[in-house]
């Protein structure tokens, strides 16, 4: 009985590595739609989002089986606990990369802005987020999960940076506004995706040290 509960948090486990993979791949197709100019892509990563839902309740009732089931205690509880939580920040960047791709599908119509410098790195910087918290889990490494949280700082210097580049091109030329604003949006959600990947990081430290170090202005280390 006990091996067949551990096979079915293992497929728990797999699962989220699944979704992950999946809205890492979202997130940079819809930036790259933008980039690219290319509404095609912009289409397919949001064609993609029904996938990431269906997934989301599947590992979702998955867990809820396992508690009901099996009544863990313990380690194996913030497991189950932490594996929920994650699998909704997880839906969630999926949504945000639905957001930069509908974002692109706007901009594409219009003649570019400037060229895309940060917004590219800032791409990059939330999937490296993403990625690191998600190994975090899977090796249980609370000291990576607490570079994931510093890292966070950078994703959010870049979209002030972003802001402020673009303000001056709004104060210059009020006709850049419409275009301008949607690419502020466009940094507004790859911030909110690297704010997940803190939130799946932070849970990590909760999975690992039993502690809750969410709400606060320094995380303590190790």
């Amino acid at each position: 009985m006990q091996r067949h509960f551990h096979d079915e948090l293992n497929l728990v486990k797999q699962k989220i590595l699944k979704l992950s993979s999946l809205v890492e791949d979202m997130v940079a197709q819809a930036v790259a739609s933008l980039v690219d100019r290319d509404s095609r892509l912009a289409e397919e990563t949001i064609d993609w989002d029904a996938k990431v839902d269906t997934l989301e309740v599947e590992i979702d009732e998955d867990c809820i089986t396992l508690l009901a089931l099996h009544q863990p205690a313990a380690g194996d509880l913030r497991f189950i606990t932490t594996a929920m939580k994650i699998n909704s920040d997880l839906e969630r960047m999926a949504d945000q990369a639905v957001n930069i791709s509908e974002r692109a599908l706007v901009l594409n119509e219009e003649p570019q802005l400037k060229p895309y410098i940060d917004i590219p790195i800032m791409s990059q910087l939330s999937q490296r987020m993403l990625r690191d918290s998600l190994d975090a889990f899977v090796r249980k490494d609370a000291a990576l999960a607490r570079q994931v949280i510093e890292s966070d700082n950078r994703v959010d210097g870049l979209k002030d940076q972003v802001f402020r580049e673009l303000l001056t091109f709004m104060m210059e030329d009020p006709r850049t506004i419409p275009r301008a604003i949607q690419l502020i949006l466009v940094s507004r959600h790859l911030e909110r995706i690297a704010d997940h990947a803190t939130n799946i990081a932070e849970m990590v430290v909760f999975l690992v040290e039993g502690k809750d170090i969410r709400h606060t202005s320094a995380p303590p280390r190790a």
